[in-house]
């Protein structure tokens, strides 16, 4: 395991969390306004961005959360729910696996379960939102969150089509790994819940 992997996993500084948070929202916000675009509709007005981390990491997150509700809702507008919902996690999707495999470069990720959920928890440390991992006797995982900054600010459609931002990332992580959710908590849920499969050995 990386030194640079274990001291992010140990601690980050509020700085550095906050730069995490505005790239994953620079990326976000883009492709859903690409989307946006291509529908022949127009990106909301509400401003995009965390504010230059004005109000601190609290407030960066809620910032990012309702622009990308926002967005999702003009999307839901322009297509129509069950198409918006396509076409977001398709993008969002892709979005996540390049995040990953950012993030796996930059904190020198190597391969394994143990290295893949400490950068997990590094990411969603920065994005104020907690998990517990269960390993399965079929080799699978299940991640369990039990709270999660974002779900305050996302309608249902939002959480659908952000949360394939976040199974992205995994599948960048750790290559030939995936992850799909199960339940969410913006669906009236007490957790979200999702299934992690492993790259074969």
């Amino acid at each position: 395991m990386s030194l640079r992997l274990r001291a992010a996993a140990l601690w980050m500084p509020e700085r550095s969390m906050l730069r995490m948070v505005e790239r994953v929202d620079g990326a976000t916000t883009a492709a859903l306004d690409d989307l946006i675009r291509g529908c022949g509709a127009r990106p909301p007005l509400l401003a995009s961005g965390t504010g230059g981390g004005i109000g601190g990491l609290e407030a960066a997150r809620a910032a990012m959360a309702s622009g990308h509700d926002a967005r999702v809702r003009a999307l839901v507008e322009a297509v129509g729910r069950d198409r918006a919902v396509e076409l977001g996690r398709q993008a969002l999707h892709q979005v996540g696996v390049a995040l990953g495999t950012e993030a796996r470069e930059g904190l020198s990720v190597g391969d394994g379960p143990r290295e893949l959920e400490m950068a997990a928890r590094v990411l969603y440390g920065a994005l104020g939102i907690h998990f517990e991992l269960e390993r399965r006797d079929d080799g699978t995982m299940l991640m369990r969150v039990d709270r999660c900054a974002l779900s305050h600010h996302y309608s249902e459609e939002a959480c659908l089509v952000l949360s394939a931002a976040d199974e992205g990332v995994v599948a960048g992580l750790s290559p030939g790994s995936s992850m799909l959710f199960d339940q969410r908590m913006t669906s009236g849920c007490g957790t979200c819940v999702a299934r992690i499969r492993e790259a074969a050995g």
